[in-house]
Parts: structure tokens; C-alpha cells; sequence
């Protein structure tokens, strides 16, 4: 992939690399606290315009390709909304890890409480297995209710049964959310009904999706399954994008009035997975439609890039007191990114990281991060890691890094008092 240019500013806390032939390289230091960025641009070039993204009704969505995880597509992906049923999601994340890691077995039958019971089964009026009151359900079935018909009753059973009630269950879910980095996403219940305090983002819901797949592939198998029978009762899967020939596998719906509809699906086509979040939509029709046209627009207008090679340099950090100045930086694999498969686009590359970094650094440690943008819209964000071990520098090297340090704060403050004051001025 050629390199087109290389962008360089200067501002609070900033240091853009001077220009290299093949990777980025970081070419000065910063204050200790400052964020310390890298920025080149890749340029991107085919024959013809690249596909226009369709028009949707939704007021948030994301589009996001799983393999690499690139943003396809995002409108307001960051604003907060009620998650009605797909709250389940992080239900099912928390009981999908106590299943993996052999803390609850598909076999252990859950007692029926009155509390689920009368909130979430057949007296409810809403989403239900139709569990009978004082009956005991296996956690493979409980599984299956919540997941096919998006059953209240078999989310609030399975959650009595991992942490005793539902309010306890709400804080392993807040817990299982800041582990995964759901850093715009609170949760107060298993079943999603309403709450005022339940909000999350298209954006959040899309990598717990992403997570889902990734972590436990043989329990996600039971979105795709289309129907369940309880009680003597059969209930089709709620996902409409299951029946629309998209290749369509997994996940489900959600609706509260304070929401709107909700929709979170993933499909594959020719060994690529896409995965889909709409939020506030107005009706069924129109939640389904604009997933379906994200799905299918993604899937014929993008194709794979190699950015990096797995153990590719994709820069440096640099170091503060080590026996050397910098760390060399590498991906857990291969970054790809996806572009228009008939367009000509340029995407911007850019490593983050709070630094200088104070050795000693240990080989394998995530200090940065690469962003790649297209435009204004971060198209992939993965992170980092050290390729090498460094080791803290003697204490000569240690004196003169930080006398350095503070002689660039003081230059630094002195430049920002100076701007301030003219602004004051003018």
C-alpha cells in the first residue's frame, strides 16, 4: 500500500512523525503527560466513485465489518438510547462466559420464581417463554427462551440463578461492560424493560455483538435457530433479517416506546461478516428495511486491505529513562482495513498514546493504539503492543531525559500563555 503523505502539526500535548518511506516513525518527544500522536496518510486508488452509503430513516445506526472491525458506515453510533430487549445481549454475555468457563452447567435446572414469574412470564403481557411459576427449567432451554422469542421471564430466571436476583445479576453486567470497554453503556436489568437509567449506543452494541461471536461461536449458534416451543407453545425467532437471503445468523430485536425500535444483526456473504445496529427506528418495517439495506450495501460496495502484516513495525513510542529512546510497535496480527471496492479514498493513520512511556517496558504491553480514518469518521481503532522488551536506562540517561522534559514544559506553557493572552486580545 503506498505512501501518499505525511501530515505534520503541532499543538497541546502533539507530535506528528517527520516523513518516512515506509512506516510511521515518532521523531520527538513530549511532555510526560501529553498525548503523543503519529499521523500519515495512505492513499487508496481505484478506477471508478465509490458506491454512495443508502439513505436511512433510523436516527442511530452502525455498520461494522467483524474481521477487521472497521466502521463501514455510522450515524450518531455514539448517542445514548434505551436498549429495550437488547439488553439481552449483555445478559446472554454474562451467562455465555459462567457456561465457557464451566461455572454453570447447561444442565442445572433454574427454579421459576413469582418475581419472574409475574415480571416477565405470561402475566406480564410482554416478551415470554411462558415459564410456569414453581417449574424448574434447564439453563440450555432458559438459553433458548430468552435468545428466540426474547423472553423477560427466562432472562430474569437465569439471572435469579447466577446472582440470586436481578438487581445483583444488573451489577455483573455493569462489571462484564467496563471489561469489554462499553465505556457509554449502563445497565440496570436482564430483561430491558423500561428504566431510565438502561442506556446504551449503536456503537457499544455493536462490539458486544462482536465479542458474542468471537468468544463463544458454538452458544451463538442459537440465534440463528428460527423457532422454540414452551408450554406447548411455538415461537418464531423475532429476527426478521433471518428470513431476507442475507446470509443473516444471529441476534435480535428490541422495542420500548421510549426507544423506538431496536435491531442488532450480523450476516456473512463469500466468508465476510458484517454486523448491523439500528436504534429509534419508527416502525418494524422501517427498523428491518434499513438494516437490511446497510447489510447489503456493506457486503457489495467494500473489500479487504492489508495495512500491516502480522509482526509488521507499524512505529515506534517514545520512551522516557530507557536504555533507548523508543519501543517498536506491533498489532496482535494483521490490520486490515475495508475500503470502497470501486472508489478512490485516501485513510489517514494515526498512533495514540499517553508518552513519553517510563522504562522499563515489558515485550507485549498494549501502550498505543492506531486509529484509521476516512475523513472525519474513524473507520478502525486496534491496539498496539510493544515488540521488544526495553530496560530502564542509567541514571544519567534518566537525568538528562527529564531535564529535557521539563525544559520542553516550560516552552510548552510559556508558547500556551502567549496564545492565550493574544486571543484575550483579539
Amino acid at each position: 500500500m503506498p505512501l501518499a503523505a505525511n501530515s505534520a502539526q503541532h499543538g497541546r500535548g502533539t507530535s506528528m512523525a517527520p516523513a518516512l518511506k515506509m512506516r510511521p516513525r515518532i521523531g520527538f518527544l513530549t511532555p510526560l503527560r501529553g498525548l503523543l500522536m503519529c499521523g500519515l496518510l495512505f492513499a487508496l486508488f481505484s478506477p471508478a466513485i465509490a458506491q454512495q452509503a443508502p439513505t436511512i430513516a433510523s436516527p442511530q445506526a452502525i455498520l461494522v465489518d467483524f474481521d477487521s472491525g472497521t466502521v463501514l458506515y455510522e450515524r450518531a453510533a455514539d448517542t445514548q438510547n434505551y436498549p429495550a430487549s437488547l439488553a439481552k445481549l449483555m445478559t446472554m454475555a454474562v451467562v455465555f462466559r459462567e457456561v465457557a468457563e464451566g461455572r454453570l452447567s447447561p444442565d442445572k435446572e433454574i427454579k421459576v420464581s413469582e418475581y419472574a414469574w409475574r415480571r416477565g412470564g405470561a402475566p406480564s403481557g410482554g416478551a415470554t417463554m411462558f415459564a410456569a411459576l414453581n417449574s424448574s427449567i434447564k439453563v440450555s432451554d432458559l438459553m433458548r427462551g430468552a435468545i428466540i422469542p426474547s423472553g423477560n421471564d427466562a432472562a430474569i430466571i437465569l439471572a435469579e440463578g447466577i446472582a440470586g436476583n436481578e438487581l445483583a445479576f444488573s451489577v455483573r453486567m455493569n462489571e462484564e461492560a467496563k471489561r469489554l470497554g462499553l465505556t457509554s453503556s449502563s445497565f440496570h436489568n436482564a430483561n430491558g424493560l423500561s428504566d431510565p437509567d438502561q442506556k446504551t449506543t449503536a456503537r457499544d452494541l455493536a462490539r458486544l455483538a462482536a465479542h458474542i461471536i468471537r468468544e463463544y461461536p458454538d452458544l451463538y449458534r442459537i440465534y440463528s435457530e428460527p423457532d422454540f416451543t414452551w408450554s406447548k407453545i411455538r415461537q418464531n425467532n423475532r429476527n426478521p433479517l433471518l428470513g431476507m437471503s442475507l446470509g443473516a445468523d444471529g441476534f435480535m430485536t428490541g422495542y420500548l416506546k421510549e426507544s423506538g425500535f431496536n435491531l442488532v444483526g450480523s450476516a456473512t456473504q463469500d466468508g465476510q461478516r458484517l454486523i448491523v445496529v439500528i436504534m429509534g427506528a419508527k416502525t418494524e418495517k422501517e427498523r428491518a428495511e434499513d438494516a437490511r439495506k446497510l447489510l447489503e450495501w456493506g457486503f457489495r460496495s467494500f473489500e479487504s486491505r492489508l495495512l500491516f502484516g502480522q509482526g509488521d513495525s507499524v512505529g515506534e513510542a517514545t520512551l522516557y529513562g530507557g536504555v533507548q529512546g523508543a519501543v517498536p510497535l506491533v498489532g496482535s496480527g494483521a490490520i486490515k482495513v475495508l475500503v470502497p471496492r470501486n472508489g478512490d479514498e485516501r485513510i489517514a493513520a494515526r498512533i495514540r498514546y499517553e508518552g513519553p512511556i517510563p522504562a522499563p517496558v515489558e515485550k507485549g504491553a498494549q501502550i498505543a493504539r492506531l486509529e484509521v480514518s476516512r475523513g472525519d469518521q474513524i473507520a478502525l481503532e486496534v491496539p498496539l503492543y510493544a515488540a521488544d522488551s526495553v530496560e530502564a536506562g542509567p541514571l544519567w540517561r534518566r537525568a538528562l531525559d527529564g531535564a529535557y522534559e521539563l525544559v520542553v514544559g516550560l516552552l510548552r506553557q510559556g508558547y500556551e500563555e502567549v496564545m492565550r493572552k493574544v486571543k484575550l486580545t483579539s
